[in-house]
């Protein structure tokens, strides 16, 4: 995947646990684990409205663009367009 979470950055920045976060914002500690391991396929924006309001930051701190390719390009079949 091109979007990495960047949340093992974000919180040694602030010295935050996962289980201090996971308590701030209403998410369990496994569903913050899958985020943190890049795991997730998805991310809410009120989830994403909570983690920076418990990491008081933007947006853009907890994700970056990786240029490149993504994890699914090989993965729909369907898909007939030529690189």
């Amino acid at each position: 995947m091109a979007i990495r979470i960047r949340l093992d950055h974000v919180l040694y920045e602030r010295r935050m646990s996962m289980s201090e976060l996971a308590d701030r914002v209403g998410v369990t500690e496994a569903n913050l684990a899958l985020l943190r391991a890049g795991q997730a396929r998805a991310l809410r924006f009120t989830t994403l409205d909570a983690l920076c309001a418990a990491l008081a930051c933007q947006p853009g701190v907890l994700l970056r663009f990786d240029h490149g390719p993504t994890d699914s390009d090989d993965d729909d079949p369907d898909d007939d367009t030529v690189s």
